[in-house]
C-alpha cells in the first residue's frame, strides 16, 4: 500500500537548480560560433539529474511467518511500515559518447534499483506459539528480514524503479539536448537471474 510518494516541492526546486547550473556549464563550454558540449558536461548533467530523481517512498505491507517444528506451528501476522529509497547507483556502470560531426549525444546508465530500506514499523496483530514451538529472538530476527523482503517487492510491484527510469530519461534529453545536439539515453539490461536491486541496511 502506497502511503508517500514523491516529494514533489522539492523536485520542482531541484530542477530549477540543475537547470540553472546546465545553463551556466553549457555557456562555459560554448566556443565563439557554436556550442561544443563535452563528455565532462554531459557527466555532470547525468550526476544531477541522478541526484534529482532518487525518491523516497513509504511503504506498508503485511508479512504473514511460520514455523513448524515437532509438528508444533508458530505463526505471526506482522503490519511492516518503512521508507524505501531508490535511485540509481552510477559506479555500477554509465557510459557517455558525444558525436560532433552527427550532434548525437548517447548516455547509457545503470537500471534504476532499491538503493537502501529502511523498516520503521513492526506492528503484530496476531502471533500464536506451538506447544513446542515457542518464539524466539531468532524467528524476531528471520520476520524483520522478511519485512524488508516485502518492502523491496512491493516497490517493484509499485514499478517505483520504472519510474525513476523514465523520470531520468525526460530530464536528460531535456537538459542535454541543446543547439541541435540530440540525445539518447538507454539502460544496461540486469542480468538473467540476478536480483532487481541490492538494497544496503540504511
Amino acid at each position: 500500500m502506497l502511503i508517500a510518494g514523491l516529494l514533489g516541492l522539492g523536485a520542482m526546486l531541484a530542477i530549477v537548480f540543475v537547470a540553472g547550473r546546465v545553463g551556466s556549464a553549457i555557456e562555459r563550454a560554448a566556443g565563439p560560433s557554436r556550442t561544443r558540449v563535452t563528455q565532462a558536461v554531459v557527466v555532470e548533467k547525468m550526476r544531477a539529474v541522478a541526484r534529482l530523481v532518487t525518491s523516497e517512498t513509504t511503504l506498508r505491507d503485511v508479512v504473514v511467518y511460520e514455523n513448524r517444528r515437532l509438528g508444533s506451528t508458530k505463526r505471526s501476522l506482522v503490519v511492516v511500515t518503512g521508507r524505501v529509497l531508490t535511485g540509481f547507483d552510477l559506479d555500477r556502470g554509465t557510459e557517455v559518447k558525444v558525436d560532433h560531426e552527427a550532434r548525437r549525444i548517447r548516455i547509457e546508465l545503470p537500471p534504476a534499483a532499491v538503493l537502501g530500506v529502511e523498516v520503521t514499523q513492526l506492528r503484530t496483530y496476531d502471533e500464536q506459539s506451538g506447544l513446542w514451538n515457542p518464539f524466539r529472538p531468532g524467528d524476531r530476527d528471520t520476520i524483520f528480514r522478511l519485512a524488508r523482503e516485502q518492502l523491496v517487492a512491493t516497490a517493484g510491484e509499485l514499478e517505483v524503479r520504472a519510474h525513476a527510469e523514465e523520470s531520468a530519461r525526460r530530464l536528460l534529453e531535456a537538459l542535454v539536448s541543446t543547439d541541435g545536439y540530440t540525445t539518447e539515453v538507454a539502460f544496461r539490461r540486469r542480468s538473467a537471474g540476478a536480483p532487481a536491486s541490492e538494497p544496503g541496511a540504511p
